[in-house]
């Protein structure tokens, strides 16, 4: 039976707009989308602002019934108590996300999350009924002594060995060297690290996990390379930063429909 993977196209805002920016951006967001006749059913699109816009974010998606999925930049590892600062996965799913985003470089970077951190918060995701986009790459450095697979191929077993089969999840890989520089993987490199990660999961979660689990390329992303990156075989979609505040070039992004089925 062949499994069809409907392409993802994340936009991570970081730390850019509040709450009344954030209104007035997916208002547009929506506008434009409805005018290039965007199709829901053929590539899904979600947004993730920070925190303090997520509720008024989605008041809007629920009120005008936006063709717009929610999600959260991060999430704690608990579920409630003692933990200054942190937002759990309960009110998350109670402002109706849908996804978070796990284990992103500039987490592991500014905040020290390793593979242990990430792997809680995945499950903190899961138990949620959250599905986590779980972000996987390598620095300069790592690429220059390993090559291009082995620190995210590495991330992704710590988690995937911790993670139940069956679970849904998200994958998104990102070259830690390309994120914000202008410059992106080739496709073909983002190809052939997603293959890689595609027969991790295989040999870790089996056939129907590897063929339904969509692996996104994230570093770089424009409206002008999108393309290149959505043809290949393994790539199902992208998690855009700096373009996903731009309108115009979201939308450019997200008209590319593409779908890959596998027998």
């Amino acid at each position: 039976m062949a499994t069809t993977r409907r392409p993802l196209i994340a936009g991570n805002w970081k730390m850019n707009l509040d709450h009344l920016q954030s209104i007035a951006f997916v208002q547009k967001l929506a506008w434009a989308l409805k005018d290039k006749k965007f199709n829901e059913q053929e590539v899904e699109v979600a947004v993730f602002p920070p925190f303090t816009d997520l509720r008024s974010v989605q008041t809007l998606i629920n009120a005008d019934d936006l063709p717009l999925q929610l999600g959260a930049q991060d999430v704690s590892m608990h579920d409630e108590g003692a933990h200054t600062g942190d937002v759990s996965g309960v009110f998350l799913k109670a402002l109706d996300c849908q996804y978070v985003i796990v284990g992103h470089s500039e987490r592991r970077a500014d905040h020290h999350e390793d593979d242990e951190v990430c792997t809680s918060k995945v499950q903190a995701a899961l138990r949620n009924n959250l599905v986590p986009i779980l972000c996987v790459g390598e620095t300069a450095e790592d690429l220059e002594q390993y090559g291009a697979s082995k620190v995210p191929v590495d991330q992704l077993t710590a988690v995937l060995s911790s993670v139940k089969k069956g679970a849904e999840m998200v994958i998104a890989y990102e070259p830690v060297w390309a994120i914000g520089s202008g410059q992106a993987a080739t496709p073909d490199q983002a190809e052939e690290v997603c293959a890689t990660l595609r027969d991790t999961i295989r040999s870790l979660h089996g056939d129907e996990a590897a063929q339904s689990t969509r692996i996104l390329y994230g570093g770089s992303v424009k409206s002008g390379n999108i393309a290149g990156f959505l043809k290949r075989e393994n790539i199902d979609g992208a998690l855009v930063g700096g373009a996903s505040l731009d309108v115009d070039e979201f939308v450019a992004i997200a008209r590319f429909p593409h779908h890959v089925s596998v027998d």
